[in-house]
């Protein structure tokens, strides 16, 4: 049965994104929300729709999307916030993590 709507770019890993994705996913000082974006980008890219990624991860369509955009254009680093118009960032990811380490 053909998919309706707009065609998807093609979400291809390489090995060790592939190991990357699966490692933040397993360990349990990664921030919550950083995993969560690894494991919506794992069911993408196995060839399931952004509605079904989202439903199976208590998420929505639309970041599940999001993230398949991000993730193909900007590979890993599109996991993470993408630079907003109000200013730079104070705290760095080094600084978040070391604070969920602790």
């Amino acid at each position: 049965m053909a998919r309706a709507g707009r065609p998807k770019a093609d979400l291809i890993l390489s090995d060790a994104e592939r190991a990357a994705l699966r490692g933040w996913v397993r360990r349990r000082s990664t921030p919550q929300a950083w995993a969560l974006r690894c494991r919506i980008t794992r069911p993408v890219r196995a060839g399931a729709s952004n509605k079904d990624a989202a439903a199976r991860l208590v998420s929505t369509p639309h970041a599940a999307d999001r993230r398949r955009k991000r993730f193909v254009e900007h590979r890993i680093a599109g996991l993470g916030g993408m630079p907003r118009p109000d200013g730079p960032r104070t705290v760095t990811d080094e600084q978040v993590a070391a604070v969920v380490k602790r």
